[in-house]
């Protein structure tokens, strides 16, 4: 149902798909944003977390949830003799104020991505503590004198030094004045020392997981017995508020 309430318009309009669209692509880019977004009503959300660049895609999901709210909840519902009030959630994003979007080790101007063919380019979670060293090691600087935020002549030293910022959690100030007289020798393995630190904790509860399969297993049948359960609420609320026989 969500792809008949969301226009091509919208669909064409994100910023992703007029970027992709100027290649030879698949209609899966332009029924991408509107799965998305069903995934997002059909789990009734009401906060999703996205990068800066997923922004449009909960814009999207809020436009489709209030037309639909709008055409069929509220009092046309109860007057058919349903519940009434909103047939579906309306999500708020939530992009966080620092690392919302994280660019490539490779170059300072493009999205930081897993799928990447350079993994050079990118900090897996997963990564050893020698990989992580070796790819600040290699990351692309410049050749400026200190290290600064903020500067578009210098976007590798912006998002270096945000790097730092996530793994640390320290402020912008703090850290120009602990950093910013360094050199790019001096700061890297600083850098790689913070990440290592900050990705340990979620390093060692992963290898425990992992090693107690019948407790994934069973965190992964509890989860989906409460997902399921919500979603085929979603389904009967929206049926129900449409006019279908359930």
């Amino acid at each position: 149902r969500s792809s008949s309430e969301g226009g091509e318009g919208q669909a064409e309009g994100e910023e992703e798909t007029r970027q992709k669209s100027q290649e030879s692509v698949s209609t899966g880019l332009f029924t991408y944003p509107v799965l998305m977004a069903a995934d997002i009503l059909l789990y009734r959300a009401d906060l999703v977390p996205v990068g800066e660049d997923q922004k449009q895609h909960i814009e999207l999901t809020r436009d489709i949830a209030v037309r639909i709210n709008d055409k069929y909840g509220g009092r046309k519902w109860k007057k058919r003799g349903g519940r009434g009030g909103r047939v579906l959630s309306v999500p708020e994003p939530y992009i966080p104020p620092v690392g919302a979007r994280v660019m490539s080790l490779q170059d300072g101007t493009s999205k930081m991505s897993k799928s990447a063919e350079n993994d050079g380019s990118r900090i897996n979670l997963l990564d050893t503590p020698k990989q992580i060293e070796t790819k600040f090691k290699r990351a692309k600087t410049d050749l400026f004198e200190g290290l600064e935020f903020g500067n578009p002549e210098r976007p590798e030293a912006t998002n270096l030094l945000s790097l730092y910022q996530l793994a640390t959690g320290y402020s912008k100030e703090s850290i120009i004045q602990e950093c910013g007289s360094m050199r790019w020798s001096e700061f890297k393995p600083k850098l790689a020392d913070a990440v290592i630190a900050s990705l340990e904790p979620l390093q060692s509860r992963y290898t425990e997981l992992v090693d107690d399969p019948a407790y994934l297993d069973a965190i992964l049948k509890e989860g989906a017995e409460k997902a399921s359960e919500v979603a085929d609420q979603t389904v009967r609320d929206v049926k129900d508020a449409m006019g279908f026989l359930i």
